[in-house]
This record gives C-alpha cells, structure tokens and sequence, in this order.
C-alpha cells in the first residue's frame, strides 16, 4: 500500500495540479479572462444570491392549452368531414370539453365515424406504446358524433406545451444578452426563470408575459366595425382592437394566410421614407409562396397583421409581394421595435405564462452573501487545521495539505465544468473540508489501533490505509447517493448543494487513498520511522 513507482506518482501529482490549475481563471477580472484561448476561459459563475438578479415563477395557462387543442379538434373535424363529402347541421360545436357535431344523414354516420376516428392517434407518436390515444371518438346517439381528449393525452400536451415554452422562453432571455440564466421546468405548469445579474425585471417580464402569436390576416371589408360592435358580425370574421391607442376596432377574417411559424428573422430597422422604428421580416419559402399567394389575390384590399389577438397595422395591398419579405409599422419606440422583433425571433409560445411569483436578489445583499460564506469557510477551516494538528501533529500537517488540495481540486471541477456556485453549494464545499479530514480521521484512527496491538511502524501505516479503504468507500458512497438524489429531484439551489456535495465526495476519496496515503510513503522512505508521531 505504500509502495509508489514513479509513472503512478508522477500521475498522482499531475492530475491533482492539472485539476487545481482549472480554478486559476476564478482569481483574475473577467475582462481579462475574455482575451485567453478559449479553452482556458471555463470559471465558477456566481449565482443568483451571491451576485444577484432576478427570479421568477411563470405558469402555463392550462384552459388555454385545452381551448386551443378543442379548437384544433373542431377544425380537423369540419376539413374531414367536407373532404369526405358527408353532411352535418349545425356547425361543429365544442361543449363540455369535447367537439360534438351531427350528421345530417343517417346513412353516413358510420361512414363519418369512420373518417373521424383516423384523427385519433396513439400518445407519443409513432412510438407510443401504452395503448392510449389522443382523442375518444365516440357515436353519442341521434346522428351525433362525439371527440373527447382524455386526462392522460391532456397531461402528455401539457408537457409538450412546456418543453416547447422553455425553449423559447431561454431564446427570448438570452436575446437580453444575460449571462448564464436558469431556465427549468417546476411541476406540471410552471417554468422557473432565474437571471443573475438582472436588477430591474421588468422589461423580462413584458417579453416573457406576450404570447408574440403572429398572424396575416385579411381584413373583413363586407361589415363595417361599428356594425359589427353592434352584434352584426359574419361566422368567418371576428372583431380585433388595435394594438396602438387609441384603440381601433378591425373586422379581420379568421382565416390566417401565413403564420408567424414562417418568419425566418426580424429585425429592428428605420423606414427609409419617414425614418420611423420598423420591424422587417423574411419569410422561408413555403412562408413566401402563401404571402406571395395571398397577396396577388387580394391587390387592393387591406390585410392585418395580427399579434396575440390585436392588429398591429392594417396596410392596403398596393402590389403583389413577392419577395417573401416585408416591414411592419405601427407606432413604435425604438426599444418596442427591438422587443417585437426578439418575439419573433424567438418564436411564438404555445400558451400565455403568467407571473405567479417574483423575486429580486440586490447586488448589496448578494456580496454580503458572499462575505459571510468565506467567513463560514474560513473559520470552520481554521477549526479543522487546528484540530488535526493538535490531535495528529505531523500526520495532521499530512492531512491538512490534502483537504487544501482537495479544495482546490473541487474549485477547478466546478470551473471545468462551468458550473454555477450558490450559497448552498458553499456549505457542500464546507461540508466536504468535514468529510475529507473524517477519511483522515478514520485512516489514522486504525493506524493507532494497528500500533496498540503489537506491530511496528511501518507495519500499523500501511495496515492503517489498507484495512479504512472500506470503511471509507462505504460511507462516501452513501454520501453521494443522497447527493444524487437531491441533484436529480432538487431544484436550483438544492442542486447547487448537490453538485458541490458531489464533486468534493469524488476528490476526496481521491486524495485520501492517494495525496495522503503519497504524501506519508515519502515521508516512510525518507525517515525510515521506528515510531509514528500521531
């Protein structure tokens, strides 16, 4: 056990100095690090209660997510059914939260039963393998036909409508330029949304609080808007207000021409001719061939363009555009074009997010933070060196050079892996300087009890190390299972703990059954012991 070659501790020596150089970037100003390779530019981020920021609970619309698949039912079951030439009276209605229509004839209900169950599919796609189905289709009696979204297809939309809201949510906050935010879903509606270093929130909260669901639209020009006001609205048509005040109200067809789904960018620019903040845009080209479409049909007639249900601007077609770009005007600010034009960028959110909770860390409170936990780390350090020597005299001098190296091996993971450091994760630092000098304490401990029982120096040191090995692993590997456990269950600052917690139990083992067990081999060859001084 105290027998080293020179490969295995010149490879002992250089993974610990290697690791330990990782956390160098940490001590220099980060305008400084900016100019070195890039590789060399990985350091510790300070999270939200130690440099501060803001935090922020957003939760999904659940009615509106059902509103909207009802409204997709209801569609897919008016296109069905006329492409199969069945007929039906009364409209598809969508009642008790499921899309009931009636088939005129009797002769074509099976017929239309039919049709309508090839909308339902399987849950996970392709894939799917429970046996359950995204809609029940069922004969209600008297020609009426009946499509319900069961409870588990709700719950699996749900979870989509929340990945797809993280993704966009994390494109629009680093459209801000913020650095390394934290974006995570927390339980089955709610994403959490921290950003270190935001002070005021409140522009991160406009453009997280709009849906940006972008539309072309032709406006409805058969009913003029007070008549419509008045009750006389067409069933194609619905009444939009302006986005800009004061508000305007716009007849515009329900029809969408060409989804925001088809912008590939938009950009904040001045209009030539007036030098007025504008938002130009690029279609793809399946975006361009609609607009193209669209507008060649309807050259003189107006068209809104239509966000989150209020019509930003409604030009008159003048000429075809066929270009598959164009502007959008409407009264803007320059930081109001900028931000429409990060929405669009980013992409719609399939469902509108509500702050349901806020919170605002200071930069005075985040540094006192920081101030009280290197005063923790500092004085339980100076605690546990003073201890191990006064209780282990050289073997503590032994043990305390490998909790500082231990340390700094943990400071260079955490930077390697550009992990962001909380205020728990200072205490998982602390705590490890606990659980390092324990490993010393239980190899020591046997060395003492080896002595006690007849055998001579040399003897007892490696017995010592040998016969803790165990001791040792099992209760570091207890540790780091509750570390993972927390790691995969927790939520942000737990996670912090976690990931200190376990980065520290994997060092120290290392130095443990290595930095010591090298550190006293050579202090063996050297001395040449007939007693141990512990």
């Amino acid at each position: 056990m105290l027998y080293f070659t020179r490969w295995k501790a010149l490879g002992i020596i250089l993974t610990a100095l290697i690791v330990c150089l990782c956390a160098v970037p940490n001590f220099f100003p980060e305008a400084q690090v900016k100019t070195w390779p890039a590789w060399a530019q990985r350091r510790i981020v300070l999270g939200l209660d130690l440099q501060g920021g803001s935090y922020l609970l957003l939760e999904v619309d659940s009615n509106y997510v059902k509103k909207e698949r009802l409204d997709q039912v209801r569609d897919d079951v008016r296109r069905t059914l006329r492409d199969a030439k069945i007929g039906f009276t009364g409209g598809v209605t969508v009642r008790n939260d499921a899309v009931e229509v009636r088939i005129t004839k009797e002769s074509d209900a099976q017929a239309a039963l039919a049709k309508l169950r090839e909308l339902s599919q399987p849950l996970g796609g392709l894939m799917g393998s429970s046996g359950q189905r995204d809609l029940e289709v069922t004969d209600a009696g008297g020609g009426v036909i009946r499509l319900s979204i069961p409870q588990a297809a709700m719950l699996d939309r749900m979870r989509k409508t929340i990945e797809q809201s993280i993704q966009i949510v994390e494109r629009r906050v680093n459209e801000l330029g913020t650095v390394e935010p934290v974006i995570q879903r927390q339980g089955n509606d709610r994403i959490l949304v921290q950003v270190p270093g935001l002070q005021d929130p409140t522009r991160l909260k406009e453009l997280l609080g709009k849906t940006a669901k972008m539309e072309f639209r032709m406006v409805d020009t058969s009913v003029p808007p007070d008549q419509a006001q008045q009750g006389r609205l067409p069933a194609e048509s619905e009444l939009l207000m302006s986005a800009s005040p004061p508000p305007t109200p716009y007849v515009v067809k329900k029809q969408v021409l060409v989804a925001g789904g088809d912008l590939t960018d938009a950009q904040a620019s001045f209009d030539q001719r007036t030098g007025e903040p504008v938002v130009s845009f690029k279609f793809n080209t399946s975006g361009a061939r609609k607009f193209s479409q669209a507008t060649t049909e309807n050259v003189g007639l107006p068209f809104a363009i239509v966000l989150d249900n209020k019509v930003i601007s409604a030009p008159v077609i003048r000429e075809p555009i066929t270009g598959g770009q164009g502007q959008i005007s409407g009264n803007f600010t320059v930081q109001s074009a900028n931000d429409l034009a990060i929405l669009l960028r980013a992409g719609a959110l399939p469902a509108p997010l509500t702050v349901v909770e806020e919170r605002t860390v200071g930069p005075g409170l985040g540094q006192d933070s920081i101030e009280k936990g290197e005063l923790a780390a500092y004085v339980g350090s100076i605690l546990v060196i003073v201890f191990m020597l006064l209780t282990y005299r050289l073997f503590g001098v032994f043990a305390n050079i490998a909790v500082a190296i231990n340390v700094a091996m943990i400071f260079g993971l955490l930077s390697l892996l550009n992990a962001t450091l909380t205020l728990p994760g200072i205490a998982g630092i602390v705590l490890t300087v606990g659980i390092a000098v324990d490993s010393n304490v239980l190899i020591y401990e046997r060395i003492r009890e080896e002595l006690r029982g007849g055998r001579n120096a040399i003897s007892a040191i490696d017995a010592g190390f040998k016969r803790a090995l165990a001791t040792i692993l099992d209760s570091n590997i207890t540790t780091f299972i509750a570390a993972a456990v927390l790691f995969y269950i927790g939520t942000g600052p737990v996670r912090g703990f976690a990931v200190t917690l376990g980065i520290g139990i994997i060092t120290t083992v290392f130095t443990a059954f290595t930095m010591t067990r090298l550190i006293v081999a050579w202090w063996v060859r050297w001395k040449r012991p007939q007693s141990v001084p512990i």
